[in-house]
């Protein structure tokens, strides 16, 4: 299984973690690794933004339950 095949299965703070390395790889690393980076860098670029996106919209929905729960129990 390659790493980008394994995404999906990590963590939120593993994809910021590799993402992290991957942008640094790919300026500082010798080759090997600049070339392997790039080729990361697309897919965990894409799998924060939709975590992040996702972590978002829980929250708001997390705050609009807890609005219309407050909301009935004033009523």
């Amino acid at each position: 299984m390659s790493l980008i095949e394994k995404i999906p299965y990590l963590t939120d703070e593993e994809v910021v973690n590799l993402l992290a390395n991957a942008q640094r790889l790919a300026e500082t690393g010798d080759e090997r690794q600049q070339a392997a980076a790039r080729d990361l860098l697309p897919a965990l670029e894409t799998a924060a933004e939709d975590r992040r996106a996702a972590r978002t919209a829980r929250a708001q929905a997390k705050r609009m339950a807890a609005r219309r729960a407050l909301g009935q129990a004033a009523a």
